[in-house]
């Protein structure tokens, strides 16, 4: 008897993290919605199968779209993370405020559709904002819609991402008496992968800026490697920024796990912040991916990471590609979920639809 495939719709979707982690724990992935061309692209090109929307979810005739794309089929399950900077703004007494628009078309989506269950991620900021009266008012309004909400600040690390990445994520099940709980951690944090177990198999480009399409250089050398790999034979992504050398002088002088705080006076002053001329740490996982990049650094080269390291740290095993320039690139992983945090949570929710 063939197990079912609950259908996935993906809202505000990206490049496709959770997609790709509810992919990987058996869903089916129907559609994914963003407004952001670039990162649809790299979506459309992954998700085989999957169907893609470009529109603004804060639009009434988006639902149409959606409807058409879907072809009548059953949505199951509704997963997202919806940009919240507007309620830094207007607060709980404001939910309903224009700036809030798209995290409303989220909740609006769910009412329409009432799938049996939906996943919410956002800024761990968002449960202690106004005193949690935000986080309690989103809650409150999927109770009202017949969904027992749940809610929980996760690790990424735990789920065997090599990266510290928290992130508030809410699951709510239709009509249940029960709860969703959280799936327990994978690892214990003196068993978290770490920058070198995730990366230190791909090439160096000591001497060369490396290319979109590429070659490994040696086997992988740890699980987590293998796990990243699959059967992939090309390297993606795997291409340098070409950086002036005096920037490659002061990346020189910071130690592994280091930053500007380590450099000697009067050196790299023009970036002096928090994160400033930051190595990864070989021995431990590396900080949050951002958009950017250009403030963290390879843990033993002197170059920023590549879009395919940032890729591994995030967990996208290596036959995700990216596409578009390397800011549109940096952006998509950057802004992504990653995908075996994704995948947990997806592999937990099962146990409830089921």
């Amino acid at each position: 008897m063939l197990k079912k495939k609950y259908n996935v719709l993906d809202l505000f979707c990206g490049c496709g993290g959770l997609s790709k982690g509810f992919e990987m724990a058996g869903y089916n992935i129907l559609l994914g919605v963003d407004f952001n061309e670039p990162a649809l692209r790299t979506y459309a090109y992954n998700h085989h199968g999957s169907k893609t929307l470009c529109g603004d979810l804060s639009a009434p005739d988006t639902f149409k779209h959606i409807d058409k794309l879907v072809e009548g089929n059953v949505i199951d399950v509704i997963i997202g993370g919806p940009p919240c900077q507007g309620f830094s703004l207007t607060g709980p007494r404001q939910f309903d405020d224009e700036r809030n628009k798209l995290y409303l078309a989220m909740i609006e989506t769910v009412r329409r559709y009432k799938p049996k269950a939906f996943l919410i991620e956002n800024v761990p900021g968002m449960a202690t904002l106004y005193k949690g009266e935000v986080r309690d008012e989103i809650i409150r309004r999927f109770t009202s819609m017949g969904y027992s909400v749940s809610n929980q600040i996760l690790c990424s690390a735990d789920y065997g991402v090599p990266q510290i990445r928290k992130r508030l994520v809410f699951v709510g099940l239709l009509n249940s008496k029960e709860i969703f709980q959280f799936p327990e951690p994978y690892l214990k944090p003196d068993e978290y992968i770490t920058c070198e177990q995730a990366i230190g198999d791909l090439p160096s480009l000591e001497h060369t800026l490396g290319s979109d399409v590429s070659e490994y250089e040696m086997e992988p050398q740890t699980e987590y490697q293998k796990l990243m790999r699959g059967s992939c034979n090309v390297l993606h992504n795997h291409k340098s920024i070409d950086h002036k050398q005096f920037v490659k002088d002061t990346i020189a002088l910071v130690p592994d796990g280091g930053n500007y705080k380590d450099l000697p006076p009067g050196v790299g002053e023009s970036r002096i912040f928090h994160m400033a001329w930051t190595r990864y740490c070989s021995y431990k996982p590396s900080r949050t991916i951002d958009t950017g990049h250009r403030n963290n650094f390879h843990y033993k080269w002197n170059r920023c990471p590549t879009v395919r390291e940032c890729a591994r740290l995030q967990s996208f095993p290596d036959d995700f590609v990216f596409l578009g320039n390397k800011g549109q690139q940096d952006k998509q992983v950057g802004n992504a979920v990653p995908c075996l945090m994704a995948k947990a949570i997806g592999v937990e929710l099962l146990k409830y639809l089921k």
